[in-house]
C-alpha cells in the first residue's frame, strides 16, 4: 500500500469534517466527488448557489454540506467570534462580515474555530499567504509554538534509506528567513509530523555543508545552535546536527563523520537550513528520483489548515484532504 492510500484508509477510519472554501474552481468539485465516493471525510463546500451551479455542474456532490456565506444561519455566530478574536486589531461586526463574504478562507477558519469543522484545505486558486494569513489570525499556533512551517512527505521508489524510502523534508514552503529558533522549532514539529503520518520513530537531521565542525561559518553555527535548542525543547525525539546530507543518510558515512550520533546514517526527517535549499532539495528528489512529494503540509497551527499548489490536480486535493483529516485525528488525541 502506497503512502497516500494509507492516509485515505486512516481518514476513513475516523471521519473528520473538512472545509473546501474555493467554489470558483472546478477542481474543488472534481475532488469533492472523489472524496465523497471514497468516504474519506465529511465535506463542507463554501459557496453561493450561483458559484455551486456554475463550477459544480456535472459533479455529484450530493453528500457535501453547502454553506452559502451570504445566507448561512450560523453567520452571526462566526461574526461574533471574529470580533472576539480580532476586535483589538480594529475588526468590527461590519468589517468582519465584509471580510468573510470577500474571502471564504476566513469563513472556513471561523467554522473550525467554532467547532463546526476539523480542518480546511485551500490554495488551488489562492496564494500560500492567503491560505496561511486567516489561519494565523483566527486559529493561532499551538501552545508553545511561535510560527508555522511547511513540510513534504517524500516517497522514493526502490529506496532503503529513511523509513523504507519515506521521508519528511522541511521547511520547503513557508519561511524564507531562518534562524536557530525557527529551525529548532521546525525540527520538533517535523518529528511530530513524521510520527503522526508515517507511524515510525523520527530521526531528525539538521542539514548543513558541515558535519560536526568540519567547516567554520556563521551558517554552520546557526544550524549547530538550532540542534542544541531542538534537543532541549523536544527531548522526546532523536534530533542531531549539524550534518551533511550524506552523513545524515548513509550509514558508512555517518559512522565515519559522526560516530557518536544516533541520527547520522539513519535520518528519515531532514530539516534544511533555509527555504531555498529546502525547496530545491525536495524538487531535485521529486524529479531525479521520480519520487512522490505530498504537500506542502502546514505544521504548527492549533488546527489543521493546508495549502495547495495553484497547479494542483483534483487528486492532489483528495490526498491533501486525507492528510488534513489525519492531522485532525492526531489533534484530537
Amino acid at each position: 500500500m502506497g503512502f497516500i492510500d494509507k492516509m485515505i484508509e486512516l481518514a476513513k477510519a475516523d471521519k473528520k469534517t473538512i472545509v473546501l472554501p474555493e467554489p470558483m474552481d472546478k477542481r474543488t468539485f472534481e475532488a469533492a466527488e472523489k472524496i465523497l465516493k471514497l468516504d474519506i471525510a465529511n465535506l463542507v463546500i463554501i459557496g453561493t448557489p450561483e458559484e455551486i451551479a456554475k463550477y459544480g455542474a456535472g459533479y455529484d456532490i450530493s453528500g457535501a454540506k453547502i454553506v452559502d456565506p451570504f445566507n448561512d444561519p450560523n453567520k452571526q455566530k462566526y461574526i461574533d467570534k471574529f470580533v472576539e478574536l480580532r476586535g483589538k486589531k480594529g475588526v468590527t461586526p461590519e468589517s468582519a462580515k465584509e471580510q468573510m463574504e470577500k474571502d471564504y478562507m476566513y469563513y472556513a477558519c471561523l467554522m473550525c474555530k467554532c467547532g463546526d469543522a476539523d480542518g480546511a484545505v485551500s490554495g488551488a486558486c489562492h496564494s500560500t499567504g492567503n491560505t496561511i494569513r486567516p489561519a494565523l489570525q483566527l486559529l493561532k499556533t499551538k501552545p508553545g509554538i511561535s510560527g508555522v512551517s511547511g513540510f513534504f512527505v517524500i516517497e522514493v521508489p526502490n529506496c532503503d534509506l529513511g523509513e523504507n524510502g519515506l521521508f519528511v523534508f522541511a521547511d520547503c514552503a513557508v519561511n524564507p528567513d531562518n534562524d536557530s529558533d525557527k529551525m529548532a522549532e521546525t525540527a520538533g514539529l517535523s518529528a511530530e509530523s513524521f510520527k503522526a503520518f508515517i507511524g515510525a520513530e523520527p530521526k531528525v537531521a539538521l542539514l548543513s555543508f558541515s558535519t560536526k565542525g568540519s567547516a567554520k561559518h556563521d551558517r554552520v553555527d546557526m544550524v549547530r545552535e538550532a540542534a542544541a535548542k531542538a534537543q532541549a525543547k523536544f527531548p522526546q525525539y532523536q534530533i542531531d546536527g549539524e550534518l551533511q546530507l550524506d552523513a545524515a543518510l548513509v550509514a558508512e558515512v555517518g559512522e565515519l563523520k559522526a560516530p557518536d550520533s544516533k541520527v547520522a546514517g539513519h535520518a528519515n526527517t531532514l530539516v534544511f537550513p533555509d527555504l531555498e535549499s529546502g525547496n530545491i532539495g525536495y524538487k531535485l528528489v521529486q524529479r531525479l528520483a521520480k519520487a512522490n512529494a505530498y504537500g506542502p503540509i502546514l505544521q504548527g497551527l492549533s488546527m489543521p489548515v493546508n495549502d495547495l499548489s495553484r497547479g494542483c490536480y483534483a487528486d492532489d486535493i483528495v490526498g491533501t484532504v486525507a492528510m488534513t483529516a489525519v492531522q485532525a485525528q492526531q489533534a484530537g488525541k
